[in-house]
């Protein structure tokens, strides 16, 4: 049933795709009599409105929950795949059967419009994808959007649409089934509930999220998340304090002594400060530190040893206020970027002590070039120039403390960036899975007895 419908499917917009030759037959044998071109005219404009009226429909339809999504990427690829299909037989036909109308001038309309048409139809397709997307990013979609206008880019662009929504598909079709097997077994349901801790320059926002789909996909197997709420820019000592009130709230809240801290980047140093220096250590079972420079960054050092201590200071004003505005109580960018300094970091780790009573443990990622992350690629030359493979903020080396667990990458063209380890993208990456990465960071902690 299904075949014979694909069928008449094909058969129907082949025809539609020689919508002039048809009618101008039906003319001539007196079986249209009286037509005209203002109305073919009209008809054509009608069928092409309708055609995109129905992929519009199709993509409203699509919205919502992930299933109809994932169908109308589906539905999406499916077209443009027909398209290229169309496009074979048509040159088959124009090859073999039509020649006898090349003398013809219907034989060029029908030409014309057989393009037109075949590109409003992939047209559809490829505007389902580009808003169903994940995998998109915006400059990524706007630039491709651009590029379907032009003719010689058109096929290259649609074929890669084609493979970017079948990649979506599979990827997300696994995780379905993946998630729907280990419903039941909450391998993230840990004893103590998760305290997640952001790095520089964010805050905990509503609807924003630092850490993307990351919490979603923990409490979907059940784990129980809270966050730091800690400022953006302010110092490691003052994020300390509302750190410490924070694990405190917590536990009166849960009805537990302990959590279990994940922090990424600064948020790593904000809680090593809060468990020595603010005797939380009893609190605190693990700390998992994510690409956390532990011993500092040589960049910094550069920078601030180039960079004119006036301009230094004037640019720190202006952040500071910045933040200010975002509810930052005390930002202070000049002291946290020289809390960066390898200098710093190791008078920072020779005073600010491991607790013997939590369990230490870190993870680390890395850029395979500039074009992984391009908000980064400065910072990543330079820190490769002047140190060692990064991140694009974070070389291995500063990044390894306690337990040191491994390097998150692809074998492919990208790598995985400072970004990327937490998903403030929202990306994703073929060989590596961000929101897996953490289900099983959190069930092997699970698993060794933070439970």
């Amino acid at each position: 049933m299904r075949y014979i419908k694909n069928c008449m499917g094909v058969l129907l917009l082949l025809m539609l795709s020689h919508l002039p030759l048809l009618t101008h037959q039906l003319n001539t044998r007196w079986l249209l009599k009286g037509y005209s071109n203002i109305g073919f005219i009209m008809i054509s404009a009608g069928i092409l409105i309708l055609i995109f009226i129905i992929n519009i429909l199709r993509l409203i339809q699509s919205l919502g929950r992930k299933h109809r999504r994932l169908r109308g990427l589906q539905y999406g690829k499916a077209v443009i795949k027909r398209c290229f299909w169309l496009l074979l037989l048509q040159i088959l036909l124009y090859l073999i059967i039509l020649p006898a109308y090349n003398t013809d001038s219907w034989y060029y309309a029908d030409l014309l419009w057989m393009l037109l048409f075949q590109y409003v139809y992939a047209l559809g397709g490829a505007l389902v994808i580009f808003c169903l997307s994940n995998r998109l990013r915006i400059l990524r979609r706007v630039m491709l959007w651009i590029l379907l206008f032009i003719p010689v880019l058109r096929i290259p662009v649609l074929i890669y649409l084609m493979h970017k929504a079948k990649e979506e598909y599979d990827h997300e079709t696994v995780a379905i089934d993946v998630a729907s097997q280990r419903a039941e077994s909450k391998i993230c349901k840990t004893k103590y509930p998760l305290l997640l801790l952001h790095g520089v320059g964010f805050r905990d926002l509503k609807y924003v999220n630092y850490w993307g789909r990351i919490p979603r996909i923990l409490a979907k197997n059940g784990a129980v998340i809270y966050y730091g709420n800690q400022e953006a820019f302010a110092t490691i000592e003052n994020n300390s304090a509302d750190i410490q009130k924070r694990i405190k709230e917590i536990c009166e809240l849960e009805h537990c002594d302990k959590v279990n801290i994940i922090a990424h980047s600064k948020g790593g140093l904000d809680a090593r400060h809060a468990i020595s220096k603010g005797h939380m250590g009893a609190h605190v079972a693990s700390l998992t530190t994510i690409s956390t420079p532990h011993r500092g960054c040589h960049f910094v050092d550069v920078l601030i040893r180039i960079a004119p201590e006036k301009l230094y200071r004037w640019l720190a004003s202006v952040f500071d206020a910045a933040f200010t505005r975002m509810k930052d109580v005390h930002p202070d960018f000049y002291t946290v970027t020289h809390q960066f300094t390898t200098q710093w970091s190791a008078g920072f780790n020779e005073e600010v002590l491991d607790d013997p009573q939590v369990y230490y443990q870190s993870y680390m990622s890395l850029m395979h070039h500039a074009w992984s992350h391009i908000l980064l690629s400065i910072p990543y030359l330079f820190i490769r120039m002047v140190d060692a493979d990064n991140d694009g903020l974070v070389t291995e080396e500063s990044a390894r403390w306690g337990e040191f667990q491994g390097t998150f990458t692809n074998r492919y063209y990208k790598g995985i960036s400072h970004g990327n380890i937490i998903d403030l993208t929202r990306e994703d990456y073929k060989g590596f899975d961000v929101l897996e990465t953490y289900v099983s960071i959190v069930s092997e902690l699970k698993k060794k007895g933070f439970k």
